[in-house]
């Protein structure tokens, strides 16, 4: 009996996705639930499950194959699956098949670990050791970049590092192959190991054993530096582009002697390839590459517009240091700024309703509950956790809800589910120290509320200049289905509840 396995759903808005890795192949034995394949979207990964025990059968989408929802990805049949061993000899289980370590020992895969929830492939950063090298068990080979975290990949076992599959910059996926090992005492080796001091009279060996990074490889050849003329700062020798900018320099002739012979020289403008050599090119990420087009997308589609106000902070930081303790001793959680302000903006939008609806098409779909975003800034990029039914909570659920997901959003551990859904968002600047900013919208929401630095200024308080603590609040809101009186009706309300936190406890 044969089962298909089928792409499930991707969540709201995603369409499509591209078969990532896959784990199985056919043939292996595959149990109920194991995971098959990751498919990327353009928000998160998604891992594919069995869907029942068996043999994996036909993979009818491959690799880098663009796949939309319920589309068949493979069909499982249940059963031994004798045929699997045969097949899975490719895998890591049969490296006797590339032993390249000149008949020394058994020939062992390095492979690349698991790289942890949705997160399917990583650039190889630095090697620690070279061709030819004696490692360790446990030993560090290399680390590995993925856009949330850096992984060191030890050595799985004792001998010599015999080949470099996947070098410094390459681009690998869990799973993948990194290096070869013998786990012999790899004579072919030292030979190689022997020749790294005669570096000195042979450059062109120690190229091989220590590859130079990409830019200085360029600059050379720009520059017309020959290997052999630079000398690496890098680990093992490895040459950088500043190495070559250093050397270019150096080998100028006559340019000791220069300052003398032309003291009133101008200066020379530097090259194009010499400011090349100082750039440094990175790729995108996929999270940044999905955040710069929705902002652009938000730009292009809605109607945006910006209004300003301020709030004085006196009495909600009144109450906040007067009940703080007792807060944290009762809820096991910090009284923030931030579930003032979620409070404030769910009354808000009770009174304003278009500020918490969206268009689909020609028509106008008003939410009648409030799922809060909350932007919150990752060392990959920002990202938008929702607090489901915030209008519902206390504040000490949304204190912690906020703990919470701001604690997985820097981890990385965000699922696709916690950030769909939102119907309004809170951007806190204030946090970096911004002053006024007007934040994008989050499509297909309507509204969405900047926070910012709170400040001392001077105000009149009842015809005295009084030292407030103020904050600028900015309300960026679609124009096509908000009027500017609703706008600032909900600015206000905002401001109003801020001013008076017993409004909030009062439901005015």
């Amino acid at each position: 009996m044969s089962t298909e396995v089928r792409v499930p759903t991707l969540g709201e808005s995603v369409t499509e996705a591209t078969v990532a890795t896959w784990f199985k192949k056919p043939g292996d034995p595959v149990a109920a639930d194991e995971m098959l394949c990751e498919l990327e979207t353009d928000k998160v990964t998604v891992e594919v499950p069995s869907p029942a025990a068996g043999t994996m059968g036909e993979i009818v989408a491959q690799e880098g194959e663009t796949v939309g929802v319920d589309a068949l990805l493979a069909s499982i049949t249940e059963g031994e699956g004798k045929a699997a061993p045969a097949k899975a000899d490719k895998k890591p289980d049969a490296p006797a098949q590339k032993d390249s370590g000149g008949g020394s020992g058994e020939s062992i895969d390095v492979m690349v670990p698991t790289l942890g929830e949705s997160v399917s492939e990583a650039t190889v950063s630095t090697w620690f050791k070279a061709v030819g090298d004696a490692v360790d068990a446990d030993e560090m080979l290399c680390e590995l970049e993925t856009d949330k975290v850096s992984v060191e990949v030890p050595a799985p076992a004792s001998g010599t590092l015999t080949e470099i599959v996947a070098g410094e910059g390459e681009t690998v996926q869990a799973g993948g192959k990194l290096a070869l090992m013998s786990s012999g005492d790899g004579a072919a080796s030292p030979a190689k190991s022997e020749d790294a001091p005669a570096a000195d009279s042979a450059p062109e060996s120690s190229a091989k054993d220590v590859e130079d990074a990409p830019s200085a490889k360029k600059a050379m050849a720009e520059k017309g530096v020959s290997r052999d003329q630079v000398e690496g700062s890098g680990r093992d020798g490895r040459v950088m582009k500043e190495d070559v900018a250093k050397a270019g320099s150096a080998s100028k002739p006559g340019s000791s002697a220069a300052p003398a012979a032309a003291p009133a020289q101008a200066p020379r403008a530097p090259s194009p390839a010499e400011d090349a050599a100082r750039e440094e090119r990175v790729k995108m990420t996929r999270l940044r590459q999905t955040i710069a087009r929705r902002l652009k997308d938000s730009q292009n589609t809605a109607a945006m517009l910006t209004t300003y106000n301020e709030v004085d902070m006196t009495e909600v930081m009144a109450l906040r240091n007067q009940y703080k303790d007792e807060f944290n001793k009762k809820h096991g959680v910090k009284l923030g700024f931030m579930s003032f302000f979620t409070k404030a903006c769910c009354h808000a939008l009770k009174e304003v309703p278009e500020v918490n609806a969206e268009i689909d098409g020609t028509d106008v779909v008003y939410k009648n509950f409030v799922h809060m975003g909350v932007a919150a800034g990752t060392p990959t990029g920002l990202v938008v956790p929702v607090i489901r039914d915030a209008d519902q909570m206390s504040f000490a659920a949304i204190e912690k809800a906020i703990a919470e997901k701001g604690a997985r959003a820097r981890d990385g551990k965000l699922s696709m589910a916690e950030m769909q859904g939102g119907t309004f968002t809170i951007s806190n600047g204030g946090v970096y120290g911004s002053l006024m900013s007007s934040p994008i919208l989050n499509p297909p929401q309507s509204g969405i509320l900047g926070m910012h630095k709170i400040q001392q200024r001077p105000m009149v308080v009842n015809g005295e200049i009084k030292a407030r603590p103020m904050m600028y609040l900015a309300l960026s809101y679609d124009h096509r289905i908000v009027d500017g009186k609703g706008a600032v009706t909900f600015l206000v309300r905002v401001k109003d509840a801020l001013e008076d936190p017993r409004r909030l406890l009062m439901d005015l």
